[in-house]
């Protein structure tokens, strides 16, 4: 039987349901230095294709994509998800879990800051916004675990009018988004990402599955 010291040294090897690369970067950053290894769809040699999103919060969605991946591959896989809400505008007109996807559309990146930036021009040129993520992580048809606290979501920032140039592929708000403390934009030199409680929240809650999972194995 391998000890615990022994099991701790052992790398965990889960599939984060996304293509997205630059939320992929993110994520092995957030883990980095613990035992835990992450696989993106687009390292695999035969990906699965996407799920749809029908889940009216982000924990559904996370729930839905991470199941669909899961029974795709047979493998431990997780998923996240995320919903924005802006401060200032009509109920029937918030993005929620659609962040991307408008009037049946999915949006490009171009297409996606243009979209917000033009809100955020409606709006007097900027707003107050703010993310809602989650999680789901499944071992098997058994075990699961999810989490969608405010310590995996973020700060709220200001949506602005004015674009800067796109920085990385995959974060398109990045661009219009604008520190409130500072007024540093995200993609800003000598911008520093007040998000390491967000870093922390991600990386307590994947560690703690993990041990569960450990302690799982060992008692049965």
């Amino acid at each position: 039987m391998i000890d615990r010291i022994d099991r701790k040294e052992i790398k965990v090897e889960l599939i984060y349901g996304t293509t997205n690369q630059g939320k992929l970067n993110l994520m092995k950053d957030y883990l980095s230095g613990t035992e835990i290894e992450i696989i993106g769809l687009n390292e695999l040699s035969q990906p699965p294709g996407e799920p749809g999103e029908c889940g009216r919060t982000p924990l559904e969605n996370a729930r839905g994509k991470a199941e669909y991946y899961f029974h795709a591959l047979d493998r431990p896989v997780f998923s996240c998800d995320s919903g924005l809400i802006i401060e200032g505008l009509p109920e029937e007109e918030q993005p929620g879990v659609h962040v991307r996807r408008r009037d049946g559309k999915v949006l490009t990146d171009a297409e996606m800051t243009k979209y917000y930036a033009d809100i955020a021009s409606r709006l007097g040129g900027k707003c107050r916004a703010h993310y809602h993520n989650a999680i789901c992580l499944i071992f098997s048809g058994a075990e699961r675990y999810e989490y969608d606290g405010k310590d995996i979501s973020g700060e709220s920032f200001y949506l602005v009018d004015r674009a800067k140039p796109q920085k990385e592929k995959g974060f398109p708000l990045d661009c219009i988004s604008v520190d409130m403390k500072t007024g540093l934009y995200f993609v800003d030199e000598g911008y520093s990402s007040r998000a390491e409680e967000k870093k922390q929240g991600f990386r307590r809650f994947m560690e703690r599955a993990v041990e569960m999972h450990r302690c799982k194995d060992t008692s049965e």
